[in-house]
């Protein structure tokens, strides 16, 4: 059988391989690796394809370490209230799609902006404008916390007699009625076990998008961070029937009321994600919340919240429950990937997964830890010496409104000078992966790159960047993206870097990326994507 050659020539190659870091061609043979550099374009002469890269970088392709692509999907299945500038402009979204849906049950929106208004504090009257005979429930873009209007309160049963939930918040007005914002699950799963489901073709066709937008952003691996036991057959159904563009790795939520019933489940559906065999799909995984966001003040933190004396957030897990439900889904062979951004969180997570190694030994486990927004100091050196992974969202780590408006009046500025420590995590010898958390933010791997290496806004602020320490070179910021969060996926030995016998999962680029002001490396595009040799994603 004649072999498929593929040789893209005239490139800025950059490789991730630190023995080897530049170069100039790529040669690939039936979805491998197999020359670089002068070889390539010596042997690659009777290659079938051949991709002209005209001087611009031809690089690994990135890999996502922590997102929600059927949460991002469902997104454009639903009201559009993502993107609006004020209050009005959600509900007139809210109205029009209940006007074009008038059979719809319940209105659904995911992803309106919670800074528009102080503490993030949404009236259900404010919904009630827009709809008042039907039930209306839209998320936040943190997606732990829910605005819905007085009709879905009234279904729910909240009243001002509602206890406060365990694991959650029901915001009141100062008259002491529920305004109609609810804070992690234990308050959101009250409207949520209300909703109807949504369909399996739903939710296939939610991965079909998604799979599509990271196709085109050059992303060939996605860690979704969010897996519900019914979501899983709108995967297996793609994967039988050979329709997932890219690798996808499921982690399955664990509940703190639940896990122990669950282990059995997890491990019965890992069995059947393995069964079918396809290469890309694993379930390999367990998620767990840690605790919520600093936004909400709902991360769990070791000192108060500074514009709330009296809280130190929410942890979801008794540190007791944490560490036998972590010891248990490790000792079932699950690799661990735990939501924890306030300090407290971290500190449980980082010591349940130092019980984890104690009794269950030795084994390569690549815990990874989720957002890693604030760290004490005397945690940091824990990430290496566990070997946890540092997962970092790195478009977060800039001075943006949601810091300006709900984050740093949370913190307080001297605690909030110090999120998102990812050089001093990088060089002081932790592995650190990034993601994008999508749909909260961009699923676009280059801005955030930009910011990682800039600590800056779009605007340029502030001069000099947010915490300069804390930049990366671009070298740095490339790798976590690539062989960074490969390292997270137990993919590093095919992919994350260009070099002979890796899968030949490559990107192209609209320009050499080294020779542009690191501010406009959001602004580079991604004309090329290749999938084990393929070409899945040309604008050419």
């Amino acid at each position: 059988m004649t072999k498929q050659k593929l040789l893209i020539k005239n490139a800025a190659v950059w490789t991730g391989d630190p023995d080897r870091p530049t170069s100039n061609a790529v040669l690939v043979e039936d979805g491998v690796i197999v020359a670089i550099g002068n070889e390539a374009t010596d042997t690659g002469s009777d290659a079938s394809e051949v991709i002209d890269a005209a001087g611009a970088s031809v690089i690994p392709a990135f890999a996502e370490g922590h997102a929600h692509p059927i949460f991002a999907g469902l997104e454009q299945q639903f009201a559009k209230v993502r993107g609006h500038g004020t209050v009005a402009g959600i509900a007139d979204a809210v109205a029009k799609f209940a006007a074009d849906n008038p059979d719809i049950e319940w209105i659904l929106g995911l992803g309106y902006d919670p800074s528009l208004v102080p503490d993030g504090c949404f009236d259900a009257k404010w919904l009630d404008t827009a709809v008042r005979d039907r039930p209306v429930a839209l998320r936040a873009t943190d997606y732990h916390t829910v605005w819905c209007n007085t009709k879905a309160l009234e279904l729910a049963g909240i009243t001002s007699e509602t206890p406060q939930p365990e694991n959650g918040e029901i915001v009141h007005r100062p008259d002491g009625t529920p305004m109609g914002t609810l804070r992690e699950w234990g308050a959101t799963d009250l409207i949520f076990n209300m909703l109807p489901p949504i369909s399996i073709e739903q939710k296939m066709d939610a991965i079909r998008w998604s799979s599509r937008r990271y196709i085109e952003a050059g992303v060939v691996f996605v860690q979704d961070a969010w897996v519900e036991p019914d979501d899983l057959e709108a995967y297996l159904q793609l994967a039988r029937g050979n329709e997932l563009e890219l690798r996808y790795n499921l982690a399955f939520t664990a509940q703190p009321s639940e896990y122990r019933n669950q282990l059995q489940l997890f491990i019965d559906q890992r069995s059947v994600v393995r069964s079918v065999g396809s290469p890309f799909l694993g379930a390999e995984t367990v998620k767990i919340f840690v605790d919520g966001v600093i936004e909400a003040g709902t991360a769990a933190l070791l000192e108060p919240y500074h514009d709330c004396p009296g809280s130190h957030g929410i942890p979801n897990w008794s540190i007791e429950d944490l560490t036998a439900a972590v010891t248990a889904f490790d000792a079932a062979g699950f690799q661990l990937h735990l939501h924890a951004i306030g300090d407290k969180a971290i500190r449980m997570a980082l010591d349940a997964v130092e019980v984890v190694q104690t009794e269950n030994g030795v084994r390569d486990r690549r815990p990874t830890i989720a957002h890693s927004q604030l760290i004490d100091p005397s945690d940091l050196a824990r990430f290496a010496e566990l070997g946890v992974i540092a997962n970092f969202e790195p478009l977060w780590a800039q001075q943006d409104s949601l810091q300006s408006i709900l984050t740093m009046p949370r913190l307080g500025q001297e605690r909030g000078n110090s999120q998102y420590p990812i050089a001093t995590l990088l060089r002081g010898g932790a592995r650190v992966s990034f993601g994008s958390d999508w749909p909260v933010s961009d699923h676009r791997p280059l801005p955030g790159i930009a910011v990682a290496v800039t600590r800056q806004t779009k605007a340029d602020f502030p001069e000099g960047g947010w915490m300069p320490s804390e930049r990366l070179s671009l070298p740095e910021a490339l790798a976590c993206y690539c062989s960074g969060t490969a390292y997270q996926a137990f993919l590093d030995d095919s992919m994350g870097q260009i070099a002979v016998g890796m899968s030949a999962d490559l990107i192209v680029l609209d320009r050499n990326i080294f020779e542009i002001p690191s501010k406009e490396i959001g602004e580079v595009e991604v004309i090329t994507t290749l999938v084990k040799g393929r070409v899945v994603h040309s604008t050419k």
